[in-house]
């Protein structure tokens, strides 16, 4: 199920009266897990095993780590720990991918490799990229000896499995997450109006903008030869919208829904289409995933230490494996190595152009119109069905060279148009101070009418979010 259906309202809202109805917080934690666990399966039940494997692996792992004092036995212990959710996550998602580029480089030198045998019919569990860092973090903090290990077993799997962000995050971390099931919420502490704020805002971008918008970036992106040059642009000018609308959302909804809950889970999203830089840019687009790489793999790699150089190496690694977390394909791949050479780019800047400078301050002024630029570029080929297809749009969207016969409303540049004006006023705050002011009544009757629009504009089929295939 996902947030925008009808049967996510009722079992949230059940599950809602439930908890809160239960007097005490241990009775609160096991309903919360058997929901989660309810939830997850709601998906396919077949894969609860795969989360209970991992979840029981890391508390056991967390708890000998924890008695451990040597460091032989810890590294055995933290090595465990990354084979068994890094050999889960390789076998789901990019077996079948290592499988075909190992027989692509057979043919080209000669040899005939079987596709067909060694190629799997794997589904991929939904979710288990972001549970996979969650739990990851969980061990590598414990081996750090930057928390203690959970002695509660129910803690641990609730930390886990807590559905609101289970499956497309935020990704938690136990340092955060675990100190906040020691005491019993309580509802007065609970911001239900702007939680309820928060969860509309989200349904609106995922319902009514990205769930609208899917259908026409579908069919261009599908064969962008087909059509002109305008609908190539719209396409990528939606899709623009559309995975920011979508996974935003997702993260906002995923936010307010925990809430309403009494638990709190960070902040993923901060007007990452105003950067000024890639840096910039990645601190503020899920900015879950990228402090996760941050700390997990930049650090631990070297980081910058070293001068300069060191640093665009390590940046380029960790970026290079950000892309091919998105997904088991070259494009994925290309839309890294992208990233690295933007890295590349900006780290060779900061240190030839002076700051204070004419050119500087120039590049600064213009900073979110390049991101968003470049962003365009790498959109396409984090969106391309192939390279072929990519390589299509390319041409179409640098050299104005489509010629085919299918076009899109251009009346689409609209609401690019008033995506980016809402995105202003939002950022700069340029919204009247009144409407925060609103009492209850004339909220809810806000909130009220709202809704009632929102049910009308709502696209009629419901789409998967974006990075459920993640």
């Amino acid at each position: 199920m996902i947030f925008t259906e009808s049967r996510f309202l009722i079992f949230f809202a059940v599950a809602f009266c439930v908890y809160w109805v239960l007097p005490r917080n241990r009775p609160r934690k096991i309903c919360l897990l058997a929901l989660s666990y309810v939830f997850y399966a709601s998906w396919d039940w077949r894969f609860l095993w795969l989360i209970l494997i991992s979840t029981g692996v890391d508390y056991v792992a967390g708890l000998w780590l924890e008695r451990a004092a040597e460091s032989g036995p810890r590294k055995r212990l933290v090595a465990l720990s990354l084979v068994v959710n890094l050999g889960f996550l390789w076998w789901f998602k990019y077996y079948n991918f290592f499988v075909d580029a190992g027989v692509g480089l057979l043919d080209l030198l000669g040899w005939e490799g079987d596709r067909e045998r060694l190629h799997l019919n794997i589904i991929l569990p939904v979710g288990i990229s972001f549970y996979t860092f969650q739990t990851l973090s969980y061990t590598i903090d414990v081996y750090r000896r930057k928390m203690r290990a959970v002695s509660s077993f129910l803690d641990f799997a609730l930390f886990v499995t807590f559905f609101p962000q289970l499956v497309a995050g935020p990704i938690v971390r136990a340092t955060h997450f675990i100190p906040q099931l020691a005491a019993k919420k309580l509802f007065r502490d609970v911001n239900v109006r702007a939680c309820l704020t928060l969860f509309f805002f989200g349904f609106f971008k995922k319902a009514v903008v990205s769930d609208n918008i899917a259908p026409i970036t579908d069919q261009v992106f599908a064969d962008p030869g087909l059509h002109d040059t305008l609908s190539n642009w719209i396409a990528v000018l939606m899709w623009h919208v559309q995975e920011y609308c979508d996974f935003s959302g997702y993260s906002d909804m995923a936010i307010a829904t925990a809430g309403l809950l009494g638990y709190e889970l960070p902040l993923n999203f901060n007007f990452p289409y105003f950067a000024r830089n890639i840096s910039d840019f990645w601190r503020r687009w899920h900015i879950t995933l990228s402090t996760w790489f941050r700390d997990y793999l930049y650090v631990t790699i070297g980081g910058s230490k070293g001068g300069v150089y060191r640093g665009i190496m390590t940046g380029c690694v960790t970026m290079l494996l950000v892309g091919v977390w998105h997904g088991a394909g070259w494009q994925h791949a290309g839309f890294g190595l992208l990233m690295c050479g933007a890295i590349i780019v900006a780290r060779l800047w900061s240190e030839w152009v002076p700051k204070g400078s004419r050119l500087r301050r120039t590049a600064t002024l213009l900073g979110p119109l390049l991101i968003n630029y470049f962003l365009f570029i790498n959109w396409i080929v984090f969106r391309a069905e192939s390279w072929d297809k990519c390589m299509d749009q390319f041409r179409i969207f640098f050299f104005l060279g489509g010629a085919g016969p299918q076009s899109v409303d251009p009346r689409w540049i609209l609401l690019f148009v008033a995506f980016a004006a809402v995105q202003i006023v939002l950022f700069y705050r340029l919204y009247p101070k009144a409407i925060t002011r609103l009492n209850d009544y004339a909220w809810a009757a806000v909130i009220g009418g709202a809704t009632a629009l929102v049910l009308v504009l709502m696209a009629t089929d419901y789409q998967p979010f974006v990075y459920f295939h993640f």
